[in-house]
């Protein structure tokens, strides 16, 4: 059986911390701070808090229903569904960044990564790129918000006992409103150099493998990502700390207006992706609305579109 007992107040620490904090802890620990907030958030939890759990793919495997459901808790992610699912969002969540696997980069992997995955998320394991590849996106669809990030109450307030034992709270005869007005205000306050530069490089990740109007595109933007960032702060503060699809719409409504290439569908989606990633840092209430889901569906669809037209290409004969 996994023990229970765990330093509460530096796991609450870990799930408040923001990524110039947790790139800290990792590099005091030895450990790579590389990654998105919520990838290095996931490595420190994993070194500092489960340090004797073995979380390997085997180890994974060899665990009870129950333990599995209190090391998804102490993640602070989705810890119900079946004991498969279970299995597979942990495995997920330790090993892979949620906004960098996605649906649509799974068209971009060759047969033997689809392979893998189709492996460590125990599915069937025969079929052609296309077959392995719908096997591990209806994984990724049915995980979605599950793994990758965790639950905003978590890192919005922590673990309330932890987070009164580690700074009681002092009396104060000014108003609970006033709170409230200094996290307002801390969504402009500008974003450390770290986030702008991950931002940066989400961006034009894999930016070889794209059309050559979407490489134009993006690099364009890269270079505005400051402006990215400002709008974001802005957008937050007008509208009380939420992210979601109205907010996203906005951003793309106030971009185009500053002349932005925002024309293929794919450069919008790398913009919010990066958008809501910069969102979250700064603290913002990310909305899990049905646009996601929808979003997702029609990503899938389009996704196994290219690659019915890529098996076609190669099923032709050569010409002499």
């Amino acid at each position: 059986m996994l023990a229970l007992e765990f330093d509460r107040v530096l796991l609450d620490a870990l799930y408040r911390g923001r990524l110039v904090e947790l790139r800290d802890r990792a590099e005091e620990a030895g450990l790579s701070k590389s990654g998105s907030v919520e990838v290095v958030r996931a490595r420190l939890i994993q070194h500092h808090i489960l340090s004797e759990v073995d979380l390997s793919w085997e180890g994974i495997q060899s665990m009870s229903h129950k333990e599995i459901g209190g090391v998804l808790k102490m993640f602070g992610i989705k810890s119900s569904g079946s004991h498969k699912e279970r299995r597979q969002r942990l495995w997920l969540h330790l090993n892979f960044d949620s906004r960098r696997l996605t649906v649509e980069h799974l068209a971009e992997m060759d047969r033997d990564e689809l392979h893998e995955l189709c492996q460590r998320l125990e599915l069937p394991l025969t079929g052609n790129r296309t077959v392995l590849m719908g096997h591990v996106a209806g994984v990724l669809t049915s995980q979605a918000n599950g793994w990758g990030r965790i639950k905003r109450s978590l890192r919005r307030t922590g673990i309330p006992e932890a987070s009164v034992a580690e700074a009681p709270r002092i009396e104060s005869d000014e108003p609970e409103e006033s709170g409230a007005v200094e996290e307002e205000a801390e969504f402009e306050a500008p974003s450390p150099n770290a986030v702008l530069e991950d931002a940066s490089d989400a961006l034009v990740l894999e930016l070889d493998k794209a059309e050559p109007p979407v490489q134009g595109a993006l690099l364009t933007i890269r270079a505005r990502v400051d402006d990215l960032e400002r709008m974001i702060g802005t957008i937050l503060r007008g509208h009380g700390g939420r992210w979601g699809s109205d907010e996203e719409a906005l951003l793309i409504r106030l971009a185009e207006r500053r002349g932005w290439p925002l024309e293929q569908e794919e450069v919008r989606s790398r913009v919010i992706g990066v958008a809501t990633n910069i969102a979250e840092i700064k603290g913002a209430e990310i909305g899990d609305g049905p646009r996601q889901r929808i979003d997702a569906a029609a990503t899938l669809e389009r996704v196994r579109e290219r690659m019915r037209y890529a098996e076609t290409l190669i099923s032709e004969p050569d010409e002499e």
